[in-house]
């Protein structure tokens, strides 16, 4: 997901080291003035090693979505993304770019992309831009694949074998002498194929669904064989199988002419009896898949058939028992299913679906049986899942009102703060009464600091922050005080111990540089002088800098970083 940023307040939520870069960026005249390529969404050329194209998107003030095609991904946002926030808030910030300074500082506004299209597309003659259409296509394989699964309805020879060659060109294009796609490589791959899955989405919207089935099946396989010989230690070719896969999946939810699905489900039962997919987590989607969308007494039969086939491992066959208990459920007497659920009620999800129909028949005895004994089968094995059942206890516990029971679990599993389903502190203040609150929430402190976790210390803060005893936040902080330690707390203490705060940076400071060498690390350490500063202790900064000129005179680096403080 995109993080999003206040346009205003941009610098706050970008690394300082990005931040510099693409602030040289800026001034150095290196973004092409942004295009305005419909209200609000902003496309910019970037020159660098390449040239890279930054894609801006502004919703009332904040950037709610920022692509850059560059190779970094160390972080949320890249130097090329900064310079252009840079450029269109160079007014406000009052900068000016080296090589591209204009002489109006408010420049009229442009026409978008989109009303210079318009504009353009209404004079020029069908047959002009049929002939650019076509010179473009034989030119580049990349346009000629969007053109041609975008209009797949014109198509008469339409199959998944032609979307399967458009996707090996896409491929082979990419591919080293050796047959390999490395890593950069595989981000060009998945930008390629995003395009025919694209089309392949339009076709869906138009109901188009015989070619959205062809794209989605080519996609698929090709991709499945391309890690066979690729990189994909980012996931864009696998991400793409799934995404093509997904779309399918939206698709057996749609009312469905019966030519359509019975394609649709053909494929799915092929793919999966020739393991196309087989060792991907897709094999057994489109069992699912097909389990959508089974109509006859001939589909269940075949489907059963192959879910009952011996499987290759505990999770597939566990996958495999969910989906026959769906297919039961659709297609046979509910006892049926009810005796399959009660044969395999060790499979966790089986389990689960046991309890919440229990829950719903308010079977409450028979629901804190199966976590009970969810219980007892996982904990040594899975102690995750086993604290899923004590959750569903307390959820029981809850349905029936119990007081004692809610106040032991939540106590249990806000203590044991492995998978918060619920939030637990919350459920106990609501529950204990107010007068002996404080006596419960002491008892609570002792026993998650006998358990001496690394975790713990970080529970204990969050008590003292929800209860506000700042007094015993500080007293915390200072056992530990690390610079991650003062980052997290700093917020909910400096207003009352300011001073007190700025110390223990000051101390954190020294204590890092005594560890760590090299330009990073000091940039790391002048960000946290800076924050000393903030906190209104220039004296004990001062002094900070001071002490690391005379404990490090030969560190050339540091001595230039204190410079800028």
């Amino acid at each position: 997901m995109t993080m999003q940023i206040p346009l205003n307040h941009f610098e706050q939520y970008v690394d300082e080291t990005i931040l510099k870069r693409g602030l040289k960026y800026f001034k150095t005249g290196l973004v092409h003035q942004p295009e305005e390529i419909s209200p609000g969404e902003y496309e910019a050329i970037v020159e660098g090693t390449e040239d890279y194209t930054v894609k801006l998107t502004l919703k009332n003030g904040v950037i709610t979505e920022h692509v850059c095609n560059c190779p970094y991904d160390m972080g949320p946002v890249c130097k090329h993304v900064v310079a252009v926030i840079f450029y269109l808030q160079q007014d406000e910030l009052g900068l000016t770019a080296g090589k591209k300074k204009t002489k109006n500082k408010t420049p009229a506004k442009r026409k978008t992309i989109t009303e210079q299209l318009d504009e353009l597309l209404a004079k020029v003659s069908h047959d002009e831009l049929m002939q650019f259409v076509r010179e473009q296509a034989l030119e580049n394989a990349s346009f000629r694949n969007v053109i041609l699964s975008s209009f797949v309805q014109h198509n008469t020879n339409e199959s998944k074998e032609v979307y399967a060659k458009q996707v090996k060109s896409i491929l082979k294009a990419v591919s080293n002498r050796h047959g390999f796609i490395d890593w950069s490589s595989s981000r060009l791959v998945n930008r390629a194929v995003d395009n025919l899955l694209v089309s392949a989405q339009k076709q869906m919207d138009r109901r188009n669904f015989r070619s959205t089935i062809f794209i989605c099946a080519a996609v698929m396989e090709q991709m499945t064989l391309a890690l066979q010989f690729a990189d994909d230690s980012n996931g864009d070719i696998g991400g793409c199988v799934e995404a093509a896969c997904q779309m399918l999946d939206r698709m057996a939810t749609e009312k469905l002419p019966e030519e359509t699905r019975k394609q649709l489900i053909e494929y799915c039962f092929t793919s999966y009896e020739k393991q196309v997919f087989s060792g991907w987590d897709w094999h057994l989607d489109v069992l699912r898949l097909s389990a959508l969308l089974i109509k006859t007494e001939e589909e269940t039969v075949r489907i059963l058939k192959l879910i009952d086939q011996e499987k290759k491992s505990q999770y597939e066959m566990e996958e495999a028992q969910n989906i026959k208990y769906e297919v039961l459920l659709k297609t046979k007497d509910e006892s049926v299913a009810e005796k399959f659920l009660k044969e395999n009620i060790h499979n966790s999800n089986l389990r689960q679906k046991a309890i919440e129909k229990a829950l719903k028949g308010k079977e409450f005895d028979r629901a804190i049986s199966l976590a009970k004994d969810g219980i007892n089968y996982d904990m040594n094995k899975k102690p995750g899942l086993a604290r899923d059942w004590y959750d569903w206890l307390l959820k029981i516990a809850q349905a029936q009102n119990d007081t004692e029971k809610i106040i032991e679990y939540a106590r249990f599993l806000f203590i044991d703060h492995f998978n918060n389903e619920q939030d637990y502190y919350a459920i106990l203040k609501e529950q204990v009464k107010p007068e002996q609150w404080n006596t419960f929430i002491e008892a609570v402190i002792q026993d998650i600091s006998k358990r001496n976790r690394w975790l713990d210390s970080g529970m204990i803060a969050q008590i003292f922050i929800k209860e506000q005893w700042w007094p015993r936040l500080l007293a915390l902080v200072k056992e530990t005080p690390s610079l991650n330690t003062l980052d997290a707390y700093e917020k909910y203490l400096s207003k009352l111990y300011s001073k007190e705060i700025a110390a223990l940076y000051a101390d954190a400071v020294l204590n890092y540089l005594k560890e760590n060498v090299g330009r990073n690390y000091y940039q790391t350490a002048c960000r946290y002088i800076r924050k000393i500063i903030k906190l209104g202790a220039r004296d004990i900064a001062d002094e900070v800098v001071a002490h690391l000129r005379a404990e490090y005179p030969s560190r050339k680096a540091l001595m230039e970083e204190l410079e800028k403080v």
